[in-house]
């Protein structure tokens, strides 16, 4: 898999980047420039030395982060050491949700839906949730008025924590409730963290009225976790889902009920473990729509997988032979799976369908 370094080079490139999109699969540590990300470990770094303890992190394992080939490694040790070591304060916080915010407004992405994890910033960067939480809203409305992007905020269970905590988390949300935070999600590493363990808290936040997504059938996990977060968690859409095309019949039964699946074609598991000359091939995105399932294509963690919204387009034409009348209908599942009004649901697919068609129609012109 290669990226495109140059987002502008070409017509279709063009067209790509000025398609109007939506973002609802992204996770904010996952977005953090190289640059900030550097600057947070010098500031750690000064912390620790002024402290007398040893570096927790040096500058040449920060950028290892954002180096790679083909494959993304170390993403989640990544994120883990944003929590863990940089993180100090909810400015810091702040300038992570502007700059991603910022990051995706140019490249079109006029309403974006990004995931935080509060149990691990409270737990490890010692910020509580009613501190961080003012930051992330602060930094939305900046955004928003600055760039015009409309951000909302998924308030994640950290997978790889106990029940408990998210019990614990979904108490956060609903205690201290925002408009800018609609719903709960659930990330980090689904091995042996089936999705029925956090029945309790999807439960909680169902009961609360806030909607609700989970990350299944990602990490090659069996398609029975799909069906749990669908019919046990009755979530409202599904983070990855891949595994799903393992079980052509449970998959049309989520393509009858509309559930829309936030994809992601640079997902490391495949890009892993699927042979460079056929990953494009036999990835599971390739077959999904053919199962009449809704997709989406995001970029997850856009910065630690270098890439953006508008390679992510490219790699749907690109790498899995995905038409402009197939990428037309997966901005429209967008717009049908974020946690949008209906009224705004309505305006938006009629606006964003009409300037699709305007720019295609730009594109292809003789």
């Amino acid at each position: 898999m290669t990226t495109d370094t140059d987002t502008t080079t070409t017509p279709l490139l063009q067209f790509l980047r000025a398609m109007p999109k939506v973002e609802i699969h992204c996770h904010l540590l996952g977005a953090v420039r190289h640059s900030t990300f550097m600057d947070l470990v010098r500031a750690a770094a000064l912390r620790t030395h002024a402290a007398g303890v040893p570096m927790p992190l040096t500058e040449q394992e920060a950028n290892a982060f954002y180096i790679r080939g083909d494959k993304p490694v170390g993403v989640l040790k990544a994120l883990r050491a944003l929590d863990s070591h940089l993180i100090a304060s909810p400015d810091d916080l702040h300038r992570l949700v502007y700059e991603y915010l910022e990051d995706a407004a140019a490249h079109n992405v006029q309403h974006a839906e990004f995931s935080w994890n509060p149990t691990g910033t409270a737990r490890d960067s010692g910020i509580a949730y009613p501190q961080a939480l003012a930051a992330i809203v602060r930094a939305i409305h900046d955004a928003r008025t600055d760039h015009g992007i409309q951000g909302w905020l998924i308030a994640a269970i950290d997978r790889e924590a106990s029940a408990d905590d998210a019990v614990q988390m979904v108490s956060w949300v609903t205690q201290h409730r925002q408009p800018e935070v609609l719903g709960i999600g659930i990330d980090y590493s689904e091995v042996n963290r089936p999705p029925e363990m956090f029945a309790q808290a999807y439960a909680d936040a169902r009961r609360a009225g806030l909607k609700t997504t989970a990350h299944a059938g990602e990490f090659g996990m069996p398609w029975t976790n799909v069906q749990t977060a669908v019919e046990l968690l009755k979530v409202d859409r599904i983070d990855h889902g891949y595994t799903v095309v393992d079980q052509p019949d449970f998959a049309r039964r989520c393509a009858d009920r509309g559930i829309v699946f936030t994809v992601v074609p640079t997902n490391s598991f495949y890009l892993r473990t699927l042979a460079p000359e056929r990953w494009a091939l036999d990835h599971p995105i390739r077959r999904m729509p053919a199962l009449g399932l809704k997709v989406h294509p995001n970029t997850d963690d856009p910065t630690l997988h270098l890439v953006t919204p508008t390679q992510t387009w490219h790699m749907m034409v690109r790498d899995f032979g995905f038409s402009l009348d197939d990428l037309r209908g997966f901005m429209l599942n967008g717009l049908d799976g974020a946690w949008l009004d209906d009224s705004t649901r309505r305006d938006w697919r009629s606006q964003f369908a009409a300037e699709f068609d305007r720019l295609r129609a730009k594109l292809i012109k003789p």
